[in-house]
Order: C-alpha cells, then sequence, then structure tokens
C-alpha cells in the first residue's frame, strides 16, 4: 500500500530537485556565453524554495512524521538529529542564497561583479549538493522504516497533514496568486541554452506543456 503522505513527500522531493538542477544548468549556460542571468527568475527559483520546501515540506516531516520514529534506537536517532538540523541550516542557508544573489544583481557591472557571481554561484552549489543528498538519505533510510513501522493511526494522522498546502510544482493545483510566480520560472527555462535539459528536470511535475504553452 503507498500512503499519500509518502507519495507527496517524494514528490515534492523530485519538484525540489528538479529546480536545484535546473538553477544550476541555469547558471552554467550563462557562464559558458559570458552573459548574466534573468536575475527576476533566479529570485522567483530561490522564492519557490523557500516558500514550499523550507515553510510548508521541511516543517511537516520535522514536527509529524519524524517524532513518530524516534526512540526506536540510537542509529534512527542520530539521523534523524542529522535531519532536523539539516532543516535548521537549510532556513538560514536560503536567506544567505538570497542575499548573495542581491549582492551579484546589484554590483555586476561594478569590479566587484565577477566576485559577486563566483560567491552565488559557490553557495548556490553547495545548497544544491546539500538538499539532494539530505533528500537521498530521506529516501533511502526514513521513509522506508516509516513503511514499515507506522500504524494505522500513524498514517491517518501523517495523510491528513501532508495532504494540505501541497507544493504546486509536485502536481497539484496551484493558487491563481502562484501562476505568475511558475510562468515567470518556466518562461526562464524556456529561453536559456540548456532548455531541453532543463525541462526535463520537470518531467512529473505541475510545469506541463499545457502550463508551457501559455508563455
Amino acid at each position: 500500500m503507498t500512503h499519500p503522505s509518502l507519495a507527496i513527500i517524494r514528490r515534492e522531493h523530485r519538484a525540489l530537485s528538479a529546480m536545484l538542477r535546473s538553477i544550476s544548468l541555469l547558471l552554467a549556460g550563462h557562464r559558458r556565453r559570458n552573459t548574466l542571468p534573468d536575475f527576476d527568475a533566479l529570485q522567483a527559483m530561490l522564492f519557490y524554495a523557500d516558500e514550499f520546501p523550507e515553510k510548508l515540506h521541511h516543517p511537516k516531516e520535522s514536527r509529524l512524521l519524524f517524532p513518530k520514529l524516534r526512540g526506536r534506537n540510537a542509529q534512527t536517532d542520530a539521523v534523524l538529529d542529522r535531519l532536523d538540523a539539516d532543516h535548521a541550516r537549510g532556513e538560514h542557508a536560503i536567506r544567505e542564497l538570497e542575499h548573495a544573489l542581491l549582492g551579484f544583481r546589484m554590483m555586476s557591472g561594478t569590479d566587484q561583479g565577477e566576485a559577486r557571481r563566483d560567491k552565488f554561484e559557490n553557495l548556490m552549489k553547495r545548497y544544491a549538493d546539500f538538499y539532494l543528498e539530505h533528500m537521498r538519505i530521506e529516501e533511502a533510510e526514513i521513509l522506508p522504516l516509516a513503511e514499515a513501522v507506522l500504524c494505522d493511526d500513524d498514517w491517518a494522522q501523517l495523510d491528513a497533514a501532508f495532504l494540505t498546502n501541497r507544493d504546486p510544482l509536485a502536481g497539484y493545483g496551484a493558487d491563481e496568486a502562484y501562476r505568475p510566480l511558475f510562468r515567470k520560472i518556466v518562461g526562464e527555462l524556456q529561453k536559456s541554452g540548456s532548455v531541453g535539459s532543463a525541462l526535463e528536470a520537470f518531467s512529473g511535475t505541475s510545469l506541463s506543456m499545457g502550463d508551457r504553452e501559455t508563455q
């Protein structure tokens, strides 16, 4: 049996992975062409990471799923401690990234421009590597454990929580207020020299062909 909460977690992981990979592709493409990225699009992508994974997805894992798995053995508790620390670290890291992007934007064209670009790109790579590894550990160790040990009442609580405030990028309907955000992101991917690879990264998310045709 596939529990809705587990399916949602995996789909939201896939959406965040796609966004992180797409940002990396966009930055690498602009580096190769020696051009500046669309700063508004990059800001939209970081806003997405903050608005959905950081504020909605991770808190539900830390507050609802992880406590149900604690106390079973020291090894599992150590992994959960690390994942909870990752969630706290992510909140700081996204602020640091947003500030670095602002610095890159404001100082481009000055003698600090290249250093600011390097700083943002390095921070972005560290953030992407960090979260990809974080999600790998969750899917390899924590989700299988949850499937093995949680009871029906546990799943009823988790499913009810994860079925609310779901990530639109993971295939769920977005509030109308968020649609311009996703159009901005898709529009930048279309203009990218790596558009095929970037859009392929979003395979299975809500950035469907129908959404792309509205650009």
